[in-house]
């Protein structure tokens, strides 16, 4: 067992280099023991089998469901009170019957329905199961900027105009001079990125070439030999490695690693039932744009405590007042579609907004209808606008439902 104590001068090689853990505004120093957070060593597999975006049908069915087989990372434990997932009325069989057809043809591995305070809907596919855990993709993007909110309400980050290079001061010289964290949180930095993941050549492809030329430097390596596109905050570039950048920042501002911090802040105040598995880099902190693990229910859990402002069960908060009506909005408008980019979230007509991983994973908020779809899948191909907007159209479907 352990005691956390956030607040303090504690000495912590997170980042490459000791990070040392700042003295944090108004955070409890005595906090409750916890169960330690375990770091899983990397399994003994041929390093040809973790190239994840040219797996197969049959290896990303079985592999996304067990990707600490696979992979090294931190496993969390369950909070020590999960919070309970009431059973509602199902929901009218017409809409019910709409999300297996939707589930077939996207092929979905689980769905859940939370609606007003209670599970409607709950199915599972692919072998899939409640007792199992599916990977995240960039659904953990938004656990990220969750745990920059609450890295700015502990007084670890000032706030979102500081510049990057202060939390990251290997960037000095690079494109990044000049960037904000709240450019770097809304992917509006003006430097270059290719995300094109059917490219072996892009720089999200290329990112594994980069850890294993680079290890623990890997993350900064990269972004630091990237090209200036446009001035800071004028153009939407989606950028994984621009999140893993936030890990970074955050995990050099707090001095422990994402996983860690998010036990505190997202899994005990969340009450996940499951644990949460987070995949690390060399440099043994969590890949802030990627690949975490969890059951259906606790992704659900995840979209419960977002509609409840990232509160405990006591009613204190992780993150700042208003950070989520923040981070959900449209920062970044696509046109005048409705949709848009907050601070890591994907936003969408009517106020709503979600989480979204390839392959088909998301996290899909309706705060008016106090609604959480969530969707766990193995898409044929990591992107399809055809079958994200048909599960946007399961949720304005239950949104409209009235019932």
């Amino acid at each position: 067992m352990k005691k956390w104590l956030l607040a303090g001068s504690v000495a912590l090689g997170v980042s490459g280099c000791t990070a040392t853990m700042q003295t944090a505004n108004g955070v409890d120093a005595a906090l409750p023991e916890l169960e330690e957070v375990r770091l899983l060593p990397p399994p003994e597999v041929d390093p040809a089998d973790l190239q994840v975006l040219f797996w197969n049908d049959e290896q990303r069915s079985q592999r996304f469901r067990e990707m600490e087989k696979w992979f090294a990372g931190h496993e969390v434990p369950a909070a020590t009170t999960p919070s309970k997932l009431v059973r509602g009325d199902p929901l009218p069989e017409a809409i019910a019957s709409e999300i297996r057809a939707t589930m077939a043809k996207t092929n979905a591995a689980g769905v859940m329905v939370w609606h007003k305070g209670a599970v409607r809907f709950e199915d599972y596919a692919l072998d899939f199961g409640p007792e199992q855990r599916w990977t995240s993709f960039s659904v953990a993007k938004s656990f990220t900027s969750t745990l920059l909110g609450a890295a700015i309400a502990d007084g670890f980050i000032g706030d979102l105009s500081d510049p990057v290079t202060q939390y990251i001061p290997e960037l000095e010289g690079s494109a990044y001079d000049g960037v904000t964290v709240r450019q770097l949180a809304t992917m509006t930095s003006g430097v270059a990125w290719n995300e094109d993941y059917t490219d072996p050549d892009s720089d999200v492809a290329q990112m594994n070439r980069y850890v294993l030329e680079y290890g623990a430097n890997a993350i900064v390596e990269q972004m630091k030999r990237l090209e200036r596109d446009t001035e800071p905050g004028a153009k939407f570039v989606y950028k994984t490695g621009e999140t893993n950048l936030i890990g970074l920042l955050v995990e050099n501002a707090v001095g422990l690693p994402l996983a860690e911090y998010a036990q505190e802040k997202i899994v005990e105040p969340a009450g996940f039932e499951g644990g949460l598995f987070w995949m690390v880099d060399p440099r043994g902190g969590n890949i802030g744009g990627c690949c975490l693990s969890l059951s259906l229910a606790d992704y659900t859990r995840m979209g419960v405590f977002v509609l409840n402002e990232g509160r405990s069960p006591d009613g204190t908060s992780s993150v700042p007042d208003g950070w989520f009506g923040e981070a959900g909005d449209s920062v970044v408008d696509f046109g005048d579609s409705g949709f848009g980019y907050g601070y890591q979230w994907w936003t969408y007509p009517g106020g709503n907004f979600g989480a979204q991983g390839i392959f088909g994973q998301s996290i899909t908020l309706v705060p008016s209808q106090d609604l959480v779809l969530t969707v766990v899948s193995n898409w044929p191909k990591a992107t399809s606008d055809e079958y994200r907007s048909a599960w946007s159209a399961v949720a304005a479907k239950i949104a409209a439902s009235g019932t």
